[in-house]
């Protein structure tokens, strides 16, 4: 990464914010077994923005989500919830605040539909109130919202990935916590159900003021829908920021080992990556030649 770019990053890391945060990581380290995955990791979640994480494959994306949402105790450092360690914070506490979607959710065997996603309301019930008309709506809306009202009936082992996915995400928004950690949550959908998904994650940012953190794949689904983005490589933060800001050839080259041009989108503006010259019979192979149309100062966005 160039001065230049890594000073606009630190420039645009600094104005995001992120000085009100209640969800925040300091030294954290990460580790399976004698395998350290995040190495003394600092990060502030900006309060009422979508965060997005990249990076590519085992750069340690999910597994500080995990310990976001308190599923992976550090190795070193901590994570802390308002100031206040999440160690050490009672379980139902976290759970009313925040809400966290893991990459592979595992279903009751023959559970319902309905049945998994009120589940969402638990960290709400009191053994004196089990169930209200609030839960009632939360539930109904949360189905409304993912389009799995039809499917309510059915057993959620007989819906196909995608449905499953759905359903999985309307558990999440059940929950209505302030707080919602969402790793890879377009896992097995298609595109019109991908789009659908993220439009409606940036829709409960904005109507309802929720703070996301949510790992994708997509770099330029990360950059259309991301407020702040954070990107990773071997368990290091190497970049964050506004997506307009940080997404640079550079970038993408450090991060993902790619050779890009990136462009304005020209529907939203965002970054648009596009990979280099694929490979064609006859031809190079180069990856940095610039397509037809693209702006000789196109490298930052």
């Amino acid at each position: 990464m160039t001065t230049e770019s890594r000073n606009a990053t630190e420039s645009v890391a600094g104005s995001t914010g992120v000085a009100g945060s209640r969800l925040t990581a300091r030294g954290l380290t990460l580790a399976y077994e004698d395998r350290t995955v995040v190495d003394t990791l600092d990060l502030d979640v900006p309060d009422g923005e979508v965060t997005v994480v990249v990076g590519p494959n085992a750069c340690g994306k999910s597994t500080l989500l995990r310990a976001l949402g308190r599923l992976l105790k550090p190795k070193g450092g901590s994570v802390l919830l308002d100031g206040e360690e999440l160690a050490r914070i009672p379980t139902r506490r976290i759970a009313q605040s925040l809400g966290l979607l893991p990459q592979t959710p595992v279903a009751p065997e023959a559970i319902t539909v309905a049945d998994l996603v009120a589940r969402g309301r638990q960290p709400h019930q009191r053994w004196w109130q089990q169930w209200s008309e609030t839960d009632e709506r939360a539930v109904t809306d949360a189905m409304a919202r993912t389009d799995v009202s039809a499917l309510a009936e059915r057993a959620v082992d007989e819906l196909s990935g995608g449905q499953r996915q759905r359903v999985w995400i309307a558990m999440a928004l059940a929950q209505e916590t302030d707080l919602l950690l969402l790793d890879e949550p377009t896992t097995y959908l298609d595109i019109a159900h991908q789009v659908e998904v993220l439009d409606l994650v940036r829709q409960l940012n904005h109507e309802r003021g929720r703070t996301v953190v949510a790992v994708l794949h997509d770099l330029n689904q990360a950059a259309r829908y991301a407020d702040h983005l954070v990107a990773m490589k071997a368990g290091r933060v190497i970049a964050r920021g506004r997506p307009s800001e940080i997404v640079t050839t550079e970038l993408v080259r450090e991060v993902f080992g790619l050779d890009s041009v990136v462009v304005p989108d020209p529907v939203t503006g965002s970054p648009l990556v596009i990979p280099g010259t694929p490979w064609a019979p006859g031809g190079a192979a180069s990856g940095g030649e610039r397509p037809a149309g693209a702006s000789s100062n196109a490298g930052r966005a």
